[in-house]
C-alpha cells in the first residue's frame, strides 16, 4: 500500500477535481492506497521554530489573501451566507470520493511512524512545494524514511524562484526523492539549479483522463439550455469583468459567473446573468462542459477548457512583475500545447478572441508527446507498487 500526500480537502474546484484524478489514475492501475491525514501538535518550541515563516512572501501573500475573504464574510452576510452553500457542496463531494483515509497521525513523531506502513509515499501537484509550506516537511516528504520510496507526481514550486534562504534545504529534500517530476518548465529548471539532475515535466493529473474518462468520473448533466460564456475568476481584476460583459452582449449569450471565490470582489455584484453557489465540483466540471466560451484566471480552468476541446481564453491572474506571481503553470501549459494565443490579448476585442477557431489536431499532437512522457513516468515510479 502506498501513502499519498495531496490537499485533497481544500475548497477549490481545481484543486479538488486534481486530487480526485490523481487518486482515481492510483485506483485505474489497481494501485491500493491511503490519503495521509496528518494533525501538527502546536508546542511552544514548534511555534518558535515556525516564526521565520512570517518573513516568507509567498505566505505573507496567502495569509493577506485569505484575511481579505474572513473580512469579507464579516461585512457581507450575503456572501457569508452563499459561501457557506458553497462549502456545503465542497463538503459533499470530499465525503463522497475520498473515502480510503489514513489513521489520523497527531504531532510529527507520529507522522514520521506512520510512513512506515507504506511501501511509497507520493506527493504532487498543485503548488505543494510552494515556498510557504517548506518548514512543515509534510508535502516535501522529509517524514518519510530513507529506506520507503519517495515519489513526486506533478510537482509545482509556484514560484520562478527559491528564496536565498530555503535553497539549502529545498536541495536537501529534493536529493532525497527518488522519482521527481514537475509540472511547469521554470520547476524543472530549479531542480536542475539545485540538484544537477534532470527531471521531466509531465502533465497534471487531470489530463491523465480525458473528456470521455472524465464522463464515467463525474456523469455529464445539461445545467442551462440557452449559450453562455462561463466566467470563472480566482482575482479581483474588474476589467476582466467588463470584458467579458461586453462580449457577452457582441456574441449574443448569456454569463454564467461564479462570484466571490477568493474573496469577496465588489464587482461580482452585478456579475453574471446567472450567479450560482450551490456548486461542488462535479456541478462545476458540468457547468464548464456546457458553456460555449469559457473566460478564467484559473490554470485548472484552462486544463479542462482544453480537455473539453472549449473556445476558451485565459487571463492572467497576477502581474507579470508581481514576486508573487503564479503565472508559470499556465505559461508552461500554454506554450508547451501551442495555446499561446489563448492568452487574453487587451488589442483585440474579447468576442474576436472568443471566437478564434483552436486547431485541437495541432493540440492533441502536442498533448500525445506528452502524455506518453508522463506514461512512461508514471510506469517507472509506480513499478511493482500494488
Amino acid at each position: 500500500m502506498i501513502g499519498v500526500c495531496i490537499k485533497y480537502f481544500h475548497e477549490n474546484y481545481g484543486g479538488m477535481l486534481q486530487a480526485y484524478a490523481t487518486v482515481s489514475m492510483l485506483e485505474s492501475r489497481g494501485i491500493q492506497y491511503e490519503l495521509i491525514q496528518y494533525e501538527k501538535k502546536r508546542t511552544l518550541v514548534g511555534i518558535v521554530k515556525s516564526m521565520p515563516r512570517l518573513l516568507n512572501g509567498v505566505l505573507l501573500n496567502d495569509k493577506y489573501e485569505a484575511f481579505l475573504k474572513k473580512q469579507g464574510l464579516k461585512r457581507h452576510p450575503e456572501f457569508a451566507k452563499n459561501d457557506a452553500i458553497r462549502m456545503k457542496s465542497f463538503k459533499k463531494f470530499k465525503d463522497e470520493h475520498f473515502t480510503k483515509l489514513s489513521p489520523i497521525f497527531k504531532g510529527y513523531e507520529a507522522l514520521c511512524s506512520g510512513a512506515t506502513r507504506y511501501s511509497a509515499v507520493v506527493t504532487g501537484s498543485d503548488q505543494l512545494w510552494s515556498p510557504a509550506g517548506l518548514p512543515t516537511n509534510y508535502y516535501n516528504l522529509q517524514f518519510v524514511p530513507d529506506s520507503i520510496r519517495k515519489i513526486s507526481y506533478a510537482s509545482s514550486f509556484g514560484v520562478k524562484e527559491i528564496p536565498w534562504y530555503q535553497k539549502k534545504r529545498t536541495t536537501a529534500f529534493l536529493n532525497r526523492i527518488e522519482f521527481i517530476s514537475m509540472r511547469e518548465n521554470r520547476g524543472s529548471e530549479i531542480v536542475k539549479e539545485l540538484t544537477g539532475r534532470d527531471v521531466p515535466v509531465i502533465l497534471d493529473p487531470v489530463f491523465m483522463f480525458d473528456s470521455e474518462g472524465w464522463k464515467k468520473l463525474i456523469p455529464e448533466k445539461k445545467e442551462i439550455d440557452e449559450p453562455y460564456i462561463f466566467a470563472y475568476f480566482l482575482g479581483n481584476t474588474a476589467e476582466y469583468r467588463t470584458a467579458v460583459n461586453k462580449a457577452a452582449k457582441e456574441l449574443r449569450c448569456k454569463v454564467v459567473a461564479l462570484r466571490h471565490l477568493d474573496q469577496y470582489v465588489p464587482e461580482d455584484e452585478n456579475f453574471g446573468d446567472v450567479a450560482l453557489y450551490d456548486v461542488g465540483p462535479d456541478r462545476f466540471l458540468n457547468l464548464l462542459r456546457g458553456a460555449a466560451y469559457i473566460c478564467t484566471d484559473s490554470f485548472h480552468g484552462s486544463c479542462f477548457s482544453i480537455i473539453h476541446r472549449k473556445n476558451f481564453v485565459t487571463f492572467n491572474r497576477y502581474s507579470e512583475q508581481s514576486k508573487h506571481s503564479k503565472n508559470s503553470r499556465i505559461d508552461t501549459l500554454c506554450s508547451n500545447l501551442g495555446l499561446e494565443a489563448r492568452r487574453y490579448d487587451t488589442s483585440l476585442p474579447l468576442a474576436v478572441q472568443l471566437n478564434k477557431k483552436i486547431n485541437y489536431e495541432s493540440v492533441a499532437e502536442k498533448f500525445e508527446v506528452l502524455k506518453k512522457e508522463t506514461d512512461g513516468y508514471l510506469n517507472k515510479a509506480f513499478e511493482n507498487l500494488r
